[in-house]
């Protein structure tokens, strides 16, 4: 009877940790079943992967333009009060202390005091210091939120926020109420929104409006190899690289909004004439 009841308690167990395993519970019980993953590697299938990899049938993808449209309302919603924004990219992994961490305080608090409304992806390191910035200036600050399996918390600075399972309806927003976009130092989704940004103006697509690069060290490099080959093979022109700007200094990169946004009203009016 004793090894009997061992044996099942022995089968339970194995049941019971692997239904651990298979609900994704955070404590792994025999964690030599699930091979280890890279934290930056979605561990779900998302909204979005499911649309882009087209894992439904036409009926769901056809409904599923609703839930993204039902995003572009819940962004315009949220943001449609915005008459002077200003969006601000850069690493999540930034941490409190750190000098880009602290840049990125600075220069969310100079652009506040200028009046602009500071936007942000609303997550953690550049988005947080970004925020927490708007907020000493005392002006009001958002957070857009992609739902992922990491880095999805919206930080506590932020004012008002929305999520979004779409990245690009969250890219259309950061841009829409965007009349300035600050880059601060960070990876490949910072690297995309720049150059989305870059695009839509070398396409007129956005008004020329300043792309502002934080701190010149981390992005010198970058610069000279779109001057020299990028340029060189003439993929762009020099002019592309009038709507861009480098600098350290939190109080320059504000000035150099203020300046664009003056323009921007200057040509509203003529345009009204």
């Amino acid at each position: 009877m004793t090894a009997k009841k061992n044996h099942k308690v022995v089968k339970t167990t194995k049941i019971a940790r692997q239904k651990k395993i298979a609900v994704g519970s955070k404590k792994i019980v025999n964690s030599s079943a699930v091979p280890e993953k890279s934290p930056m590697i979605p561990q779900i299938r998302s909204e979005e992967i499911r649309f882009l990899r087209g894992d439904d049938g036409p009926a769901k993808e056809t409904w599923r333009t609703f839930r993204i449209m039902a995003e572009f309302v819940n962004g315009l919603e949220t943001l449609g009060g915005v008459t002077k924004g200003v969006s601000m990219f850069g690493s999540a992994r930034l941490k409190p202390g750190s000098r880009y961490y602290e840049l990125a305080t600075k220069t969310g608090f100079e652009m506040g005091k200028k009046g602009f409304t500071v936007i942000t992806g609303g997550g953690p390191g550049a988005m947080e210091a970004s925020n927490k910035g708007a907020r000493q200036a005392k002006t009001k600050s958002f957070g857009l939120n992609i739902k992922l399996p990491f880095e999805t918390h919206i930080n506590q600075f932020v004012d008002d926020s929305c999520d979004f399972n779409f990245f690009f309806v969250r890219k259309v927003m950061l841009v829409k109420y965007a009349h300035a976009f600050v880059i601060l130092p960070g990876g490949m989704g910072t690297m995309d929104e720049m150059f989305e940004a870059l695009t839509l103006i070398q396409t007129g697509k956005i008004r020329d409006f300043p792309i502002i690069l934080m701190g010149k060290d981390y992005w010198a490099g970058l610069i000279d190899w779109m001057k020299t080959t990028m340029m060189g093979e003439g993929m762009i022109s020099d002019s592309d690289f009038d709507h861009i700007h480098m600098t350290d200094e939190p109080k320059e990169a504000a000035r150099i909004a203020e300046d664009h946004w003056k323009k921007y009203l200057m040509s509203l009016k003529r345009e009204l004439i």
